[in-house]
């Protein structure tokens, strides 16, 4: 498994000021078209949203495949040549366009929520 990168250990502090996830809202967010817009390249187990993505990895079954560090590690500090954008905070990282500097797509919370959803996902 890679190393913990910078920008892993910034959104892991970053974290530590919200509360534990909570799998409905994260479900809401994964859903969300005007949020994380998640679905736009994942399919995910989430039966009233139809035309899901096929760009990327299914999320059924995400939390056998993947252990929560993974998870946070893949939001946070996506692989290099991957269309995945960074959650949570960009602090570290390298091309981040100007505009998205500071301003994750997800609150410290959101972002628990959304793990907390995924790790539901066995």
């Amino acid at each position: 498994m890679k190393p913990l990168g910078v920008a892993l250990l910034a959104a892991c502090a970053w974290s530590a000021q919200a509360a534990e996830g909570d799998a409905a809202r994260g479900r809401a967010l994964v859903a969300s078209r005007e949020q994380g817009l998640c679905l736009l390249c994942h399919a995910a187990p989430i039966a009233e949203q139809r035309q899901q993505g096929n760009l990327a990895p299914d999320l059924a079954g995400v939390a056998s495949r993947l252990t929560p560090q993974q998870l946070r590690q893949r939001m946070t500090e996506p692989r290099a040549g991957s269309m995945m954008p960074v959650f949570g905070p960009t602090a570290g990282l390298q091309h981040v366009g100007e505009r998205w500097r500071d301003k994750p797509i997800f609150d410290a919370q959101q972002l628990e929520d959304v793990l907390a959803y995924l790790q539901s996902l066995k």
